[in-house]
């Protein structure tokens, strides 16, 4: 069965929030590249987009998180507007609270986590960093 990994463009915060989504998720991030650490003669990489994230990733269940920043010459990221949402199948309903409670912290809940009219338990919000999650637990599919 094919993986869904979904990658998430950042203005220059992809560090910042993917510490947060760490926080949250537990795990290590598998890979950090920095702008810097691809800096050459024919990429030149300015001083101050060099510590950027050129690429992350943080392993949650068999899954993969992953980002970057997207560099300045590309033009800034319209972080409200992206209108693609993340989808988080938990295992249990306590894990879908503790994932929802984490992630939604100083963001907007569109949806408050609940028994849905389908027959599952779901919540939709927007994070701190303007990313949009879905997040649902449904007991019949076990």
């Amino acid at each position: 069965m094919a993986q869904i990994n979904p990658h998430i463009n950042f203005n220059g915060n992809a560090e910042e929030a993917f510490t947060f989504y760490k926080s949250v998720f537990g795990g290590e991030f598998t890979k950090i590249m920095r702008f810097k650490d691809l800096s050459s003669p024919e990429f030149p990489v300015s001083d101050h987009e060099a510590n950027k994230i050129m690429h992350i990733a943080l392993p949650i269940g068999n899954n993969i998180l992953m980002a970057n920043d997207v560099p300045e010459i590309l033009g800034a990221t319209n972080e409200n507007e992206n209108r693609s949402k993340i989808s988080i199948s938990a295992e249990t309903k306590e894990e879908a609270d503790k994932i929802f409670i984490g992630l939604s912290a100083g963001g907007t809940v569109e949806m408050p986590i609940m028994d849905s009219p389908w027959g599952s338990y779901f919540g939709m919000f927007r994070d701190k960093y303007g990313i949009e999650w879905m997040i649902e637990y449904d007991g019949n599919l076990k």
